[in-house]
């Protein structure tokens, strides 16, 4: 059995872990377009702000210490540009010296993540730009920063990684205006929860513009203007976007897979591909919501996990199924923390769900 991997990180690489468990003597090749194939991208935030010192902590495993644990042939800087499903084929692009060759599969797992969403605006190729999404953009920013010319940042979205990156500025002294299209932070949660964070983030000396939309981008000599579609406009030295994400699916496309409207994956329970031959898992597939009982996208990395062993499962016959995604997250927020699971409020509105409400206010501690 032969099978070839594209992409590591979460998805990718808990199905070649759980291959070469089933099968000792399959040849399982993961092809990496980065130079890093095994990372903890949730504590990429918390390098830049100096909350994880060290940046080896982040490299969970390198293609050398792989192959010597599982008998991986990881291929770091080698980017699958397509896929030949008659002859079985993917075509490779060796990105150190350009030269491109063709690798054969029986099986073959797409797990090419997703990509930060780009928006069509003004200026937005400004170098003093960054989206935040792995190991390279990390160190990008960290580089910036670390420099002591950055005083104060805008960051563009109020999702999980906007949120994060606007703390761990914070910590490391810059002045941080945080803007939200939307009239909350952190969307998946219910308002009354949010309205807590958001008063904290304000306390730890946030700026939250909320309900208000980015138009464009201007340089400056020292900075640049992100202009807001309300007439007011930020001065910083950079800005961060981080408004979400979109399927990495241009391979599974361009090879006739089906996908959704949106540029999802679509997968079955075993998380095969309309091809008989090909299974996708992680941030590019579609998966259902476990709670609406509806297709969604819903890209984290406990769910890739839990996707690659099951299409590593299927590839070797024992039936198991992705029975769906419930979207339990977690974050920090400066001194609280905020956790949330299944279906808001709103979401069960829209979906004409009833539900029942309920407040606690327990303690965080015993008491005595």
């Amino acid at each position: 059995m032969k099978i070839i991997i594209v992409g590591g990180v979460a998805g990718g690489m808990s199905c070649a872990a759980r291959a070469r468990r089933l099968d000792e003597n399959a040849e399982i090749i993961i092809l990496e377009r980065s130079s890093y194939v095994s990372f903890a991208n949730c504590g990429l935030p918390y390098h830049i702000g100096g909350i994880i010192g060290d940046r080896d902590e982040l490299i969970l495993h390198t293609p050398e210490s792989l192959a010597e644990l599982l008998n991986l042939d990881v291929r770091i800087r080698n980017e699958a540009v397509s896929i030949d499903r008659k002859r079985k084929i993917v075509k490779v692009r060796n990105m150190a010296d350009g030269g491109e060759y063709e690798e054969s599969y029986d099986k073959l797992v797409l797990s090419p993540g997703a990509v930060p969403l780009k928006p069509p605006l003004h200026g937005i190729d400004n170098p003093k730009i960054f989206f935040l999404r792995n190991i390279e953009d990390m160190d990008a920013i960290k580089s910036v920063v670390d420099s002591g010319k950055v005083k104060s940042a805008v960051v563009v979205g109020g999702g999980y990684i906007g949120v994060e990156i606007a703390e761990n500025l914070v910590l490391r002294g810059i002045e941080v205006d945080l803007v939200e299209l939307l009239d909350q932070i952190l969307p998946p949660f219910d308002s009354e929860m949010v309205f807590e964070l958001q008063k904290h983030m304000e306390l730890n000396k946030v700026r939250l513009h909320l309900s208000s939309g980015v138009s464009g981008f201007k340089n400056k000599d020292r900075g640049l203007t992100v202009e807001m579609k309300n007439s007011k406009s930020i001065d910083a030295d950079m800005a961060i976007i981080s408004i979400g994400v979109k399927p990495d699916s241009r391979l599974a496309a361009d090879a006739g897979i089906e996908l959704n409207s949106r540029g999802g994956i679509r997968v079955s329970p075993e998380m095969l591909t309309s091809d008989p031959d090909i299974f996708a898992v992680g941030d590019s597939v579609e998966v259902l919501d476990a709670v609406g009982g509806i297709p969604a996208q819903i890209p984290l990395a406990g769910p890739a996990n839990r996707q690659g062993r099951v299409a590593a499962d299927n590839i070797f016959g024992r039936k198991t199924y992705y029975k769906g995604t419930l979207g339990s997250a977690i974050l920090k927020v400066f001194e609280m923390n905020g956790a949330c699971v299944g279906a808001s409020e709103k979401t069960l509105k829209k979906l004409g769900i009833k539900y029942e409400k309920v407040y606690l206010h327990p303690l965080s501690h015993a008491e005595y």
